[in-house]
């Protein structure tokens, strides 16, 4: 059972995660243009692939040939989806680097072992 002392108002959460929004918006405008334009693009085609399985999961699938499609919200969700966006990206970035990192080791662990 959760303790009332302890849990945090909505309003509380909420002001805290715009700041720590704010903080982040004004560091993405520091960068330089050439820095945004190359964290924007995904690294690989399986990175964009999962990007777009994931944003196309968060909006819905309805195909647009078929379906007049429009999508209506407020600043405050499309703030929260593209805040979600940029999380799925960095952890799939993250991903796709240690996948690297671990197929890299495992081809030095095997030359390794064939040298000796």
């Amino acid at each position: 059972m959760s303790n009332p002392s302890n849990r945090v108002s909505e309003s509380e959460f909420f002001n805290s995660e715009s700041e720590t929004g704010d903080l982040l918006w004004q560091y993405v405008k520091s960068l330089s243009p050439e820095t945004v334009n190359q964290l924007s693009k995904p690294a690989s085609p399986e990175v964009f692939q999962v990007m777009e399985r994931n944003i196309v999961g968060l909006l819905g699938n309805l195909p647009s040939e078929h379906f007049g499609i429009s999508i209506t919200t407020n600043r405050e969700s499309l703030g929260r989806l593209l805040a979600s966006a940029m999380i799925s990206g960095y952890f799939l970035r993250n991903a796709e680097q240690r996948m690297n990192f671990e197929v890299a080791l495992q081809g030095s662990d095997i030359n390794h072992t064939d040298a000796g």
